[in-house]
Protein backbone atom coordinates (compact mmCIF):
# COMPACT_ATOMS: atom_id res chain seq x y z
CA UNK A 1 0.00 0.00 0.00
CA UNK A 2 1.42 3.28 -1.28
CA UNK A 3 0.84 6.04 1.82
CA UNK A 4 -0.14 9.14 0.93
CA UNK A 5 0.67 11.43 4.49
CA UNK A 6 0.04 15.40 4.68
CA UNK A 7 2.35 17.91 3.19
CA UNK A 8 2.67 19.18 7.06
CA UNK A 9 3.87 15.87 8.76
CA UNK A 10 6.03 15.01 5.58
CA UNK A 11 7.68 17.66 5.56
CA UNK A 12 9.19 16.62 8.88
CA UNK A 13 12.07 15.48 10.07
CA UNK A 14 13.15 11.81 10.74
CA UNK A 15 13.30 11.14 14.06
CA UNK A 16 17.62 10.60 13.43
CA UNK A 17 18.23 11.87 16.62
CA UNK A 18 15.89 9.88 18.84
CA UNK A 19 17.72 7.01 17.60
CA UNK A 20 20.93 7.95 18.99
CA UNK A 21 18.67 8.83 22.66
CA UNK A 22 17.18 4.98 22.89
CA UNK A 23 18.24 3.70 25.64
CA UNK A 24 20.53 0.49 26.12
CA UNK A 25 18.21 -2.07 27.66
CA UNK A 26 20.38 -2.25 30.81
CA UNK A 27 20.79 -0.34 34.34
CA UNK A 28 24.22 1.32 33.72
CA UNK A 29 22.27 3.66 31.34
CA UNK A 30 22.49 7.23 33.24
CA UNK A 31 20.19 9.46 31.08
CA UNK A 32 20.70 13.35 31.43
CA UNK A 33 18.17 13.19 28.66
CA UNK A 34 14.83 13.93 29.79
CA UNK A 35 12.79 16.60 30.51
CA UNK A 36 11.30 15.13 33.43
CA UNK A 37 10.28 16.65 36.81
CA UNK A 38 12.26 14.99 39.56
CA UNK A 39 10.00 11.94 41.65
CA UNK A 40 11.27 13.48 44.72
CA UNK A 41 8.70 16.51 43.71
CA UNK A 42 5.30 14.43 43.98
CA UNK A 43 3.01 15.09 46.87
CA UNK A 44 1.76 10.96 46.43
CA UNK A 45 0.20 10.75 50.01
CA UNK A 46 -1.85 13.89 49.74
CA UNK A 47 -3.02 13.23 46.58
CA UNK A 48 -3.61 9.77 47.25
CA UNK A 49 -5.78 11.08 50.12
CA UNK A 50 -8.01 13.32 48.21
CA UNK A 51 -8.11 10.84 45.45
CA UNK A 52 -9.91 8.29 47.72
CA UNK A 53 -12.18 11.15 49.08
CA UNK A 54 -13.14 12.03 45.15
CA UNK A 55 -14.57 8.32 44.40
CA UNK A 56 -15.98 8.11 47.88
CA UNK A 57 -17.46 11.55 47.38
CA UNK A 58 -17.44 12.84 44.21
CA UNK A 59 -17.21 9.98 41.60
CA UNK A 60 -20.19 10.76 39.31
CA UNK A 61 -18.83 14.54 38.70
CA UNK A 62 -15.63 13.43 38.26
CA UNK A 63 -16.38 10.38 36.07
CA UNK A 64 -18.54 12.89 33.64
CA UNK A 65 -17.94 14.42 30.85
CA UNK A 66 -16.98 18.02 31.56
CA UNK A 67 -17.02 21.92 30.81
CA UNK A 68 -14.48 22.00 27.22
CA UNK A 69 -12.80 24.80 29.01
CA UNK A 70 -12.24 23.88 32.42
CA UNK A 71 -13.38 22.75 35.71
CA UNK A 72 -14.98 26.16 36.70
CA UNK A 73 -13.46 25.81 40.50
CA UNK A 74 -10.02 25.40 39.47
CA UNK A 75 -10.27 27.59 36.30
CA UNK A 76 -11.15 30.47 39.71
CA UNK A 77 -8.25 28.92 41.82
CA UNK A 78 -5.98 29.10 38.92
CA UNK A 79 -6.81 32.68 38.24
CA UNK A 80 -6.79 33.83 41.68
CA UNK A 81 -3.01 31.82 42.29
CA UNK A 82 -1.68 33.72 38.95
CA UNK A 83 -3.72 37.32 40.09
CA UNK A 84 -1.69 37.37 43.05
CA UNK A 85 1.50 35.17 42.33
CA UNK A 86 2.40 36.75 38.80
CA UNK A 87 -0.12 39.86 38.53
CA UNK A 88 -1.83 38.06 35.47
CA UNK A 89 -5.18 38.56 34.77
CA UNK A 90 -6.47 42.24 33.61
CA UNK A 91 -10.29 43.17 33.22
CA UNK A 92 -12.23 45.88 31.95
CA UNK A 93 -13.19 46.51 35.66
CA UNK A 94 -9.73 47.39 36.17
CA UNK A 95 -9.49 49.75 33.38
CA UNK A 96 -8.59 47.92 30.56
CA UNK A 97 -10.52 47.47 27.37
CA UNK A 98 -10.31 43.97 27.08
CA UNK A 99 -10.97 40.74 29.73
CA UNK A 100 -8.32 37.95 30.61
CA UNK A 101 -9.99 34.47 30.75
CA UNK A 102 -8.02 31.31 32.19
CA UNK A 103 -9.12 28.04 30.57
CA UNK A 104 -7.67 24.56 31.21
CA UNK A 105 -5.89 22.35 28.83
CA UNK A 106 -4.54 18.63 28.47
CA UNK A 107 -1.29 20.13 29.65
CA UNK A 108 0.88 23.14 28.45
CA UNK A 109 1.78 21.75 24.77
CA UNK A 110 -1.87 21.79 23.97
CA UNK A 111 -2.29 25.48 25.03
CA UNK A 112 0.45 26.30 22.53
CA UNK A 113 -0.63 24.17 19.61
CA UNK A 114 -4.91 25.95 20.28
CA UNK A 115 -3.12 29.24 19.91
CA UNK A 116 -1.84 28.32 16.59
CA UNK A 117 -4.18 26.94 15.32
CA UNK A 118 -6.77 29.85 16.37
CA UNK A 119 -4.10 32.81 15.17
CA UNK A 120 -2.09 31.21 12.27
CA UNK A 121 -2.62 30.13 8.76
CA UNK A 122 -0.64 27.23 7.06
CA UNK A 123 2.48 28.69 5.60
CA UNK A 124 2.96 31.46 7.79
CA UNK A 125 5.43 32.55 9.87
CA UNK A 126 5.91 31.50 13.81
CA UNK A 127 9.34 33.34 15.60
CA UNK A 128 10.72 31.66 17.80
CA UNK A 129 13.81 31.64 19.79
CA UNK A 130 16.70 29.91 18.60
CA UNK A 131 17.29 27.17 20.19
CA UNK A 132 14.01 26.31 21.60
CA UNK A 133 11.19 23.51 22.74
CA UNK A 134 11.07 21.02 20.43
CA UNK A 135 7.16 20.48 21.35
CA UNK A 136 6.70 23.90 20.04
CA UNK A 137 8.93 23.44 17.19
CA UNK A 138 7.03 20.46 15.85
CA UNK A 139 3.55 21.81 17.06
CA UNK A 140 4.18 24.72 14.75
CA UNK A 141 5.45 22.22 12.12
CA UNK A 142 2.62 19.89 12.40
CA UNK A 143 0.13 23.00 11.76
CA UNK A 144 2.33 23.94 8.39
CA UNK A 145 4.09 26.98 9.65
CA UNK A 146 7.30 28.29 9.11
CA UNK A 147 9.71 28.26 12.16
CA UNK A 148 11.96 31.02 12.43
CA UNK A 149 14.55 31.72 15.05
CA UNK A 150 16.17 34.39 16.79
CA UNK A 151 19.35 34.09 18.30
CA UNK A 152 19.99 33.99 22.00
CA UNK A 153 22.54 36.16 24.33
CA UNK A 154 23.10 36.65 28.12
CA UNK A 155 19.85 39.14 28.44
CA UNK A 156 17.79 36.77 26.35
CA UNK A 157 16.75 36.95 22.58
CA UNK A 158 18.64 38.97 20.78
CA UNK A 159 16.37 42.22 20.38
CA UNK A 160 18.06 43.55 17.65
CA UNK A 161 17.97 40.85 15.69
CA UNK A 162 14.48 39.72 16.90
CA UNK A 163 13.47 43.17 15.10
CA UNK A 164 14.94 42.39 11.40
CA UNK A 165 13.35 39.30 11.82
CA UNK A 166 9.89 40.92 12.27
CA UNK A 167 10.64 43.49 9.43
CA UNK A 168 11.52 41.03 7.07
CA UNK A 169 8.49 38.87 7.30
CA UNK A 170 5.21 40.81 7.57
CA UNK A 171 3.40 37.76 7.19
CA UNK A 172 4.78 36.28 11.28
CA UNK A 173 1.34 37.39 13.69
CA UNK A 174 2.88 35.21 16.10
CA UNK A 175 6.40 34.93 18.99
CA UNK A 176 6.89 32.28 20.89
CA UNK A 177 9.05 32.55 23.99
CA UNK A 178 10.30 30.86 27.12
CA UNK A 179 11.69 34.35 28.86
CA UNK A 180 11.80 32.52 31.92
CA UNK A 181 14.35 29.61 32.91
CA UNK A 182 14.11 28.77 28.88
CA UNK A 183 14.06 25.16 27.47
CA UNK A 184 16.76 23.92 26.35
CA UNK A 185 19.16 26.79 27.44
CA UNK A 186 17.55 27.10 31.12
CA UNK A 187 18.59 31.09 30.86
CA UNK A 188 15.91 33.85 32.04
CA UNK A 189 15.62 37.28 29.99
CA UNK A 190 16.36 40.31 31.50
CA UNK A 191 13.75 43.06 32.55
CA UNK A 192 15.18 45.50 29.83
CA UNK A 193 14.78 42.28 27.19
CA UNK A 194 11.56 41.56 28.39
CA UNK A 195 10.04 45.20 28.17
CA UNK A 196 11.45 45.79 24.30
CA UNK A 197 10.18 42.83 23.26
CA UNK A 198 6.76 43.41 24.52
CA UNK A 199 7.22 47.26 23.22
CA UNK A 200 8.19 45.07 19.84
CA UNK A 201 4.92 43.59 19.99
CA UNK A 202 2.96 46.15 20.44
CA UNK A 203 5.03 48.39 17.54
CA UNK A 204 4.35 45.92 14.50
CA UNK A 205 1.06 44.00 15.62
CA UNK A 206 2.48 40.66 17.42
CA UNK A 207 0.84 38.44 19.50
CA UNK A 208 3.23 37.19 21.92
CA UNK A 209 2.58 33.47 23.56
CA UNK A 210 4.49 33.57 26.55
CA UNK A 211 5.47 30.01 28.14
CA UNK A 212 6.37 29.86 31.14
CA UNK A 213 6.50 25.97 33.04
CA UNK A 214 9.15 26.46 35.25
CA UNK A 215 8.93 30.17 36.83
CA UNK A 216 7.39 28.66 39.98
CA UNK A 217 11.41 26.23 40.03
CA UNK A 218 12.93 29.45 40.70
CA UNK A 219 15.97 28.12 43.40
CA UNK A 220 18.19 31.63 43.02
CA UNK A 221 18.38 34.81 42.36
CA UNK A 222 15.19 37.36 42.44
CA UNK A 223 12.20 36.91 40.88
CA UNK A 224 11.42 38.74 37.11
CA UNK A 225 8.24 39.83 35.93
CA UNK A 226 6.28 37.99 33.45
CA UNK A 227 5.16 39.77 29.73
CA UNK A 228 1.61 38.83 30.93
CA UNK A 229 1.89 40.48 33.98
CA UNK A 230 2.97 43.63 31.62
CA UNK A 231 0.34 43.24 29.36
CA UNK A 232 -1.64 46.33 29.01
CA UNK A 233 -3.31 45.76 25.53
CA UNK A 234 -3.78 42.01 25.03
CA UNK A 235 -1.17 41.17 22.87
CA UNK A 236 0.15 38.36 25.15
CA UNK A 237 -1.65 34.68 25.59
CA UNK A 238 -0.19 33.31 28.66
CA UNK A 239 0.44 29.39 29.25
CA UNK A 240 1.88 27.35 31.95
CA UNK A 241 1.06 23.70 33.22
CA UNK A 242 1.00 22.21 36.74
CA UNK A 243 3.35 19.54 35.32
CA UNK A 244 6.21 20.90 37.04
CA UNK A 245 4.35 21.70 40.57
CA UNK A 246 2.13 18.87 40.91
CA UNK A 247 2.61 15.85 38.31
CA UNK A 248 3.26 15.75 34.57
CA UNK A 249 1.44 12.88 34.24
CA UNK A 250 -1.85 14.35 35.26
CA UNK A 251 -1.89 16.35 31.81
CA UNK A 252 -2.95 19.80 33.14
CA UNK A 253 -2.01 22.64 31.89
CA UNK A 254 -4.27 26.52 31.84
CA UNK A 255 -3.94 29.26 29.00
CA UNK A 256 -4.96 33.01 30.55
CA UNK A 257 -6.03 34.80 27.00
CA UNK A 258 -7.65 37.63 26.45
CA UNK A 259 -11.54 36.60 26.05
CA UNK A 260 -11.89 36.64 22.43
CA UNK A 261 -8.65 34.84 21.48
CA UNK A 262 -9.49 31.82 24.42
CA UNK A 263 -13.28 31.46 23.04
CA UNK A 264 -12.01 30.48 19.94
CA UNK A 265 -9.04 28.12 21.41
CA UNK A 266 -12.47 26.31 23.32
CA UNK A 267 -13.96 26.14 20.00
CA UNK A 268 -10.84 24.53 18.53
CA UNK A 269 -10.33 22.07 21.55
CA UNK A 270 -13.85 20.62 21.12
CA UNK A 271 -12.64 18.68 17.95
CA UNK A 272 -9.13 17.55 19.55
CA UNK A 273 -10.24 15.86 23.50
CA UNK A 274 -13.86 17.77 24.32
CA UNK A 275 -11.92 18.16 27.58
CA UNK A 276 -9.20 17.80 30.12
CA UNK A 277 -9.21 14.51 32.20
CA UNK A 278 -12.05 15.57 34.37
CA UNK A 279 -11.13 13.89 37.42
CA UNK A 280 -7.40 14.79 37.89
CA UNK A 281 -8.83 18.88 37.67
CA UNK A 282 -11.27 18.45 40.55
CA UNK A 283 -7.86 16.61 42.42
CA UNK A 284 -5.78 19.94 41.25
CA UNK A 285 -8.62 22.35 42.52
CA UNK A 286 -8.48 19.91 45.83
CA UNK A 287 -4.84 20.11 46.29
CA UNK A 288 -4.45 24.12 45.56
CA UNK A 289 -7.45 25.07 48.10
CA UNK A 290 -6.90 22.19 50.73
CA UNK A 291 -3.76 21.81 50.79
CA UNK A 292 -0.57 24.16 51.17
CA UNK A 293 0.59 24.72 47.62
CA UNK A 294 2.70 27.04 48.36
CA UNK A 295 5.22 24.67 51.28
CA UNK A 296 5.13 22.22 48.38
CA UNK A 297 6.91 24.25 45.77
CA UNK A 298 9.01 25.27 48.54
CA UNK A 299 10.00 21.88 48.97
CA UNK A 300 10.41 21.49 44.51
CA UNK A 301 12.59 24.16 44.62
CA UNK A 302 14.84 23.00 47.83
CA UNK A 303 15.23 19.52 45.93
CA UNK A 304 15.95 21.45 42.35
CA UNK A 305 18.91 23.72 44.18
CA UNK A 306 21.13 20.32 45.20
CA UNK A 307 20.37 18.51 42.06
CA UNK A 308 21.82 21.58 40.17
CA UNK A 309 24.36 22.91 42.19
CA UNK A 310 25.25 19.23 42.46
CA UNK A 311 25.76 18.53 39.29
CA UNK A 312 27.06 22.41 38.24
CA UNK A 313 29.89 21.35 40.63
CA UNK A 314 30.77 18.18 39.03
CA UNK A 315 30.81 19.89 35.82
CA UNK A 316 33.10 22.40 37.32
CA UNK A 317 35.10 19.54 38.07
CA UNK A 318 34.98 17.09 35.29
CA UNK A 319 35.24 19.48 31.73
CA UNK A 320 37.56 21.08 30.25
CA UNK A 321 37.36 24.51 30.10
CA UNK A 322 36.94 24.71 26.37
CA UNK A 323 33.53 23.77 27.27
CA UNK A 324 30.92 26.46 28.74
CA UNK A 325 27.81 26.20 30.06
CA UNK A 326 24.81 27.36 31.65
CA UNK A 327 24.00 28.25 35.35
CA UNK A 328 20.66 28.42 35.94
CA UNK A 329 18.50 29.86 38.83
CA UNK A 330 15.94 27.43 38.34
CA UNK A 331 14.05 25.05 35.65
CA UNK A 332 15.29 21.87 34.78
CA UNK A 333 18.10 22.06 32.54
CA UNK A 334 21.85 23.23 31.43
CA UNK A 335 23.01 23.79 28.08
CA UNK A 336 26.23 23.06 27.22
CA UNK A 337 28.56 24.41 24.13
CA UNK A 338 31.09 22.82 22.71
CA UNK A 339 34.35 24.52 20.80
CA UNK A 340 33.58 24.84 17.15
CA UNK A 341 36.21 22.20 16.24
CA UNK A 342 34.13 19.17 17.81
CA UNK A 343 31.30 17.52 15.71
CA UNK A 344 27.97 17.81 18.02
CA UNK A 345 26.24 15.04 16.76
CA UNK A 346 29.75 12.89 17.30
CA UNK A 347 30.19 13.92 21.07
CA UNK A 348 26.33 12.80 21.74
CA UNK A 349 26.88 9.44 20.31
CA UNK A 350 30.72 9.07 22.01
CA UNK A 351 28.35 9.79 25.17
CA UNK A 352 26.08 7.14 24.07
CA UNK A 353 28.49 4.83 23.79
CA UNK A 354 29.77 5.71 27.54
CA UNK A 355 26.48 4.59 28.36
CA UNK A 356 25.36 8.49 28.87
CA UNK A 357 22.26 10.13 27.03
CA UNK A 358 22.34 14.04 26.35
CA UNK A 359 20.25 15.88 24.30
CA UNK A 360 22.12 17.40 20.84
CA UNK A 361 21.52 20.97 20.34
CA UNK A 362 20.31 20.43 17.05
CA UNK A 363 16.96 18.93 18.61
CA UNK A 364 15.99 22.37 19.46
CA UNK A 365 16.94 24.18 16.26
CA UNK A 366 14.53 26.26 14.10
CA UNK A 367 16.18 25.26 10.76
CA UNK A 368 15.96 21.35 11.61
CA UNK A 369 19.13 21.40 9.09
CA UNK A 370 21.45 23.20 10.86
CA UNK A 371 23.92 22.16 12.87
CA UNK A 372 24.73 22.93 16.81
CA UNK A 373 27.69 22.85 19.21
CA UNK A 374 25.52 23.00 22.47
CA UNK A 375 23.85 19.71 24.25
CA UNK A 376 21.30 19.91 26.52
CA UNK A 377 21.00 18.24 30.43
CA UNK A 378 18.72 17.83 32.52
CA UNK A 379 19.08 17.29 36.63
CA UNK A 380 16.03 17.15 37.81
CA UNK A 381 15.38 13.27 37.04
CA UNK A 382 18.93 11.54 38.18
CA UNK A 383 19.69 10.72 41.51
CA UNK A 384 22.61 12.21 42.64
CA UNK A 385 24.84 9.15 42.22
CA UNK A 386 23.68 9.28 38.39
CA UNK A 387 24.87 12.87 38.51
CA UNK A 388 27.95 12.25 39.50
CA UNK A 389 28.91 9.03 37.32
CA UNK A 390 27.14 10.89 34.56
CA UNK A 391 29.11 14.15 34.95
CA UNK A 392 32.39 11.87 34.91
CA UNK A 393 31.85 9.85 32.05
CA UNK A 394 30.59 13.31 30.40
CA UNK A 395 34.03 14.57 31.30
CA UNK A 396 35.65 11.42 29.42
CA UNK A 397 34.13 11.99 26.85
CA UNK A 398 35.09 15.32 26.35
CA UNK A 399 38.49 15.22 27.32
CA UNK A 400 38.76 12.32 24.55
CA UNK A 401 37.27 14.44 21.75
CA UNK A 402 39.32 17.89 22.76
CA UNK A 403 42.64 15.89 23.01
CA UNK A 404 42.31 14.98 19.25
Amino acid sequence: MQYRFSDSIAGMKPSAIREILKAPADSETISFAAGNPSPESFPVEQLARLSADIFAHQSTLALQYGATDGYPPLRAAIAKWQKERWQIGKTADEGYDFNDTTLIVSGGTQGIELCCRVLCNPGEAVICEDPSFIGALNAFRAAGMRTLGVPMNDEGIDVDALEQTIKANPDAHLLYVIPTFQNPMGISWSVETRKAVYALAKKYGLIILEDNPYGETRFAGQELPTLKSMDEDGVVVYCSTLSKVLSAGMRVGFVVAPEQIASKMVIVKQTEDVHTNLFFQILCHRYITECDLYAHIDKIKDIYRRKCNLMLDCLAKELPEQITYTKPEGGLFIWCTLPDSVDGMEFVRACKAKKLLVVPGATFNCDQDAPSQGFRLNFSTPSDAQIVEGCARLGAVAKEFLSK
